[in-house]
């Protein structure tokens, strides 16, 4: 069942104005909470976004590579206590991939939009922007949103004839039989 959803899933962008029931949103949420940290720090902490025209805003968090979310039903935002872990970044990506590994079980589409070292224009960064639309604390860092949504695009998995398998190698580097 793994293998089938890390082959299927792919970055949607694209969503159809349905509603995500309740319950699947909840699924959603011990999902996140299930991601391992390190050290079982578990410095993350996550805004679940259904508003409509919070969506919408969050949508403008930076130039390119966030208006999807203006279609999407939910947006996750994940954000970090920076100073309770040096790898922060490490359990928040973690994090995020079992989101959306959830999402494609659920039937969901999902994107991720990185939104830590990007701009929302000239002066102001976009963690910034996103913590100013959510009043998310000065002490926590915003990471990446994670867009969901019912597909309204259908993409092929990447057949495996195309996976690099180049970049593997045995016992030491270079050595790929």
């Amino acid at each position: 069942m793994f293998m089938e959803l890390i082959q299927k899933r792919r970055s949607i962008r694209k969503y159809k104005d349905r509603q995500i029931p309740v319950e699947t949103i909840e699924k959603l949420v011990e999902a996140a909470l299930r991601a391992p940290s390190s050290r079982s720090i578990n410095p993350l902490e996550f805004v679940f976004v259904t508003d409509r025209n919070t969506l919408v805003k969050l949508s403008e968090a930076k130039k390119h590579g966030s208006s999807f979310l203006r279609q999407a039903q939910l947006g996750i935002v994940v954000c970090a206590d920076t100073e309770k872990s040096d790898v922060w970044v490490e359990d928040a990506a973690i994090a995020c991939i079992f989101i959306q590994l959830a999402a494609e079980a659920f039937g969901l589409g999902s994107c991720w939009i990185q939104i830590r070292k990007r701009m929302h224009d000239q002066e102001k960064t976009a963690n910034r922007f996103v913590a100013e639309t959510l009043s998310v604390p000065t002490h926590l860092s915003v990471e990446s949103i994670i867009a969901v949504g019912y597909p309204a695009e259908e993409l092929q998995p990447h057949p495996r004839e195309d996976l690099q398998f180049e970049k593997i190698s045995y016992n030491r580097y270079g050595d790929g039989t």
